[in-house]
């Protein structure tokens, strides 16, 4: 019985040391019974009706948010925020990321506008959800250790003044975490409908993080092997007006299709976390990481 007690304590203590003190970075977020802090306040986002439900249905089996998520941890761990401070994955969905990031080590706590994203994280066991956007969640000035983008600002219609208002969030000395789709050659159906506003160059994309305020501390590509396929299921396709609606084609082309081939890809991909555990860049890929850090 005593061992019992000790177990459980043990596990009251772990929850407490994960869980962040919401209240002390904003006023406007109320706790609700289910373990999520929630904003009274709406706003409009540029992601599909039920895309929440739709991803939370493949991520588990799908190559391309696995490697995204081991990419943006190797980064992570290269790139650690100061002083171990939490990392706010901002738009981060379904907890994918998150719960990633957590099993890492770190500290994270998700922002997430969608309530059917809240509740999957919730089901995945994230400790720290706010159910909000950055803007209704109030959070104040200089308040937030560290920040991650993954694949967010292409669904934001004015990126630069976003990263702007990302910059006065973030403490000084914080660290910004960020992935992007590359090349708008490769625009395609499913661009339109995961809600897009752009595709990026690594150029464009160091420069609106720059011109919100940020340095640069690292950036390279990924995902190498994917800009053709891309190109020559989707974004050809599209432009011969091929394509008008999502297909379960699509949905199938993130799934392990066979143990064969889910090794055959993990072959492929599995030297770019090499690459970027060393901290060397890779300047080809379908999409980009980078790190960028507010001045103190």
């Amino acid at each position: 019985m005593r061992m019992g007690k000790l177990t459980q304590n043990t596990k009251n203590n772990q929850l407490k040391e994960n869980m962040i003190d919401i209240a002390s970075i904003s006023t406007r977020l109320t706790l609700s019974s289910n373990g999520i802090w929630y904003s009274a306040e709406s706003e409009n986002v540029s992601y599909p009706a039920g895309g929440s439900k739709a991803c939370f249905s493949i991520e588990d089996n799908s190559f391309w948010f696995q490697h995204r998520n081991h990419c943006i941890t190797t980064v992570i761990s290269a790139f650690p925020p100061a002083e171990n401070g939490t990392i706010f994955d901002i738009g981060g969905g379904n907890g994918f990321v998150s719960l990633h990031i957590a099993n890492k080590g770190f500290n994270v706590a998700l922002v997430e506008p969608s309530k059917s994203g809240a509740m999957h994280a919730k089901q995945r066991g994230i400790k720290n959800i706010i159910c909000a956007t950055s803007e209704t969640a109030g959070f104040n000035y200089e308040s937030l250790p560290a920040i991650g983008l993954f694949d967010v600002i292409e669904h934001i219609e004015n990126d630069a003044e976003f990263l702007s208002a990302m910059y006065s969030l973030l403490k000084p000395g914080g660290n910004l975490y960020l992935t992007v789709p590359l090349y708008q050659a490769l625009w395609s159906n499913e661009d339109k409908l995961a809600g897009h506003y752009r595709r990026y160059t690594t150029t464009s994309a160091k420069e609106v993080v720059k011109a919100a305020g940020f340095e640069i501390e690292y950036f390279s590509c990924f995902f190498r092997a994917l800009p053709l396929p891309i190109y020559l299921l989707r974004a050809l396709p599209y432009k011969l007006g091929l394509t008008k609606e999502a297909t379960e084609a699509s949905l199938k082309a993130h799934t392990k299709s066979s143990s064969l081939t889910h090794r055959l890809i993990n072959a492929i991909l599995k030297p770019e976390l090499k690459q970027l555990r060393n901290k060397q860049q890779m300047r080809f890929g379908a999409s980009l990481i980078l790190v960028a850090k507010k001045p103190r």
